[in-house]
């Protein structure tokens, strides 16, 4: 009779979690993601406290704008709205109307003139066409304060200087070649085939880039237009120089004026003009924030 002897029997171990990308235990990734997103939340607070800051100095008395480094305070007013609104000759009210004239106006004729010419670029065929691309392209590497002094002279022989045509007008001729870039690297992520099918239906090319590129741009046309207004808005070298008469002045100008030739300035009633002055842009980019993304993102597949 044969005795078969077994080996003594082990504790049954259970196994560790591990991520099968890292092949290190799922604990530690968790650890290193709350690490990373606390880092985050740092440097988030660290960008957005002179923001926050001057939010809480515009609801506090002129004696205590500077009192300290704190976002908060014993005493709130609204005051300083109430004065910075209509203070000395200022009226906020018409500058805010003067900035969306000329902001509109700019999105307008950037959305309407960039994206006839991305799509020229992007699916028409003509000569010396990658030449004058290269041009348009080459045009952002000239510094904008190079061609102001002959803007300034041609617009002041047209008789536009204290109008807001030198600020708007141009905007329909497609001068800004970022945009047109923009909108250039979306348009040849879409496929050819729907060109060709609207052409079979009878389709020209207004037919095509009105119902089939401009439907299928939007996240490009989303960026174009949250970028245009942000910097339309906030703009202050053009209307400086293009908008000498107070009735046509921008917010931008508004603000600049808080600030006398002795250097004395109001600054509560200049941080309450800067919160509203802010708020536009901030509604704005949350009604586009995934007509941005989608477009920054997506234009950078190609």
């Amino acid at each position: 009779m044969t005795t078969t002897l077994s080996a003594p029997s082990q504790p049954t171990r259970i196994p560790r979690p591990w991520d099968a990308r890292t092949q290190r235990p799922a604990g530690n990734r968790v650890v290193k993601g709350i690490i990373k997103h606390a880092v985050l939340l740092c440097v988030l607070l660290i960008m957005l406290y002179p923001l926050l800051w001057m939010v809480g100095a515009s609801f506090r008395p002129g004696n205590q704008t500077f009192a300290g480094l704190s976002l908060f305070s014993d005493t709130y007013t609204l005051q300083n709205y109430a004065d910075g609104w209509s203070v000395g000759n200022l009226n906020f009210s018409k500058y805010f109307v003067n900035s969306a004239i000329i902001t509109i106006g700019q999105i307008v004729g950037n959305l309407f003139a960039c994206s006839l010419t991305a799509y020229a670029f992007a699916r028409l065929e003509f000569p010396f066409k990658r030449v004058l691309f290269g041009m348009v392209i080459a045009t952002m590497l000239l510094p904008q304060h190079v061609t102001l002094i002959p803007k300034y002279i041609i617009f002041n022989q047209m008789g536009w200087v204290d109008t807001y045509l030198p600020l708007t007008v141009p905007h329909f001729f497609a001068v800004d070649a970022f945009f047109i870039f923009l909108m250039v690297q979306f348009i040849r992520t879409l496929p050819t085939s729907l060109d060709e099918s609207a052409r079979i239906d009878g389709c020209g090319h207004w037919g095509i880039f009105w119902r089939i590129i401009m439907p299928m741009s939007l996240p490009a046309i989303g960026t174009t237009a949250m970028f245009t207004f942000v910097w339309a808005w906030n703009d202050l070298l053009g209307p400086l120089l293009y908008l000498p008469s107070s009735d046509l002045w921008t917010v931008s100008l508004g603000l600049n004026s808080f600030l006398d030739q002795t250097g004395q300035s109001t600054y509560g009633t200049l941080f309450a003009m800067a919160t509203l002055s802010l708020a536009p842009i901030v509604g704005f980019f949350i009604a586009s924030q995934r007509l941005l993304v989608e477009g920054i993102a997506t234009t950078g597949l190609k």
